[in-house]
């Protein structure tokens, strides 16, 4: 996550008084990062787009009321992970929903790591993409808490202070979160990345 623009706080003020285009700079500035968690928590882009969506609508809406005690984008990332949690649960009301995303679920696409597209091979790019496939179908079979968890620690590069403040979860039992996050894909995933 990166750090708060000099100009966000004039950019809240302004939003707060209720000029959209303020809000718009500011949605803007934290769909990306917004869609990226929510994909890889729900797992699936169109539900993720909604998300995303309903979370710039909760926060332009609940603008007034927020306080800057929390960065913004932790606010927004709380919002994200509560409207995530939403569809989750719709999802498991609904079985074959369930057994539908799953067999059609759909991967972020990687990120980009270090070296350049153009200086590795065909092979090494394949294998890069399997692994990634690999990797998020493995994020996915996580249970909620442990994915939400790891999703903002080591995807989002938040803070453990900054997921305490958007999951309303003490720092140690998220810390355990990830760890036993980490433990299970590292027991999924040994063959794969060896």
């Amino acid at each position: 996550m990166t750090a708060p623009c000099p100009d966000e706080p004039a950019l809240l003020a302004r939003a707060r008084g209720g000029d959209r285009e303020a809000f718009s700079v500011l949605v803007s500035r934290h769909a990306s990062a917004i869609l990226s968690a929510a994909w890889r928590i729900v797992g699936e882009r169109a539900e993720a787009e909604d998300v995303a969506q309903e979370t710039f609508l909760a926060a332009f809406r609940a603008l007034p009321g927020f306080r800057e005690e929390a960065r913004f984008a932790t606010w927004l990332y709380r919002i994200a992970v509560n409207k995530c949690r939403d569809r989750l649960r719709a999802r498991a009301a609904s079985p074959e929903r369930e057994a539908r995303a799953e067999r059609d679920g759909d991967a972020p696409p990687p990120e980009p790591v270090g070296e350049s597209v153009e200086h590795r091979s065909p092979e090494e790019l394949m294998l890069e993409r399997q692994r990634t496939a690999s990797l998020e179908r493995a994020i996915g079979r996580l249970p909620s808490l442990y994915r939400e968890a790891f999703v903002l620690r080591h995807v989002e590069g938040l803070s453990y202070d900054d997921m305490s403040e958007a999951l309303g979860v003490d720092g140690s039992t998220l810390r355990m979160r990830v760890y036993k996050a980490r433990a299970q894909l590292s027991r999924e995933l040994a063959g794969v990345f060896s």
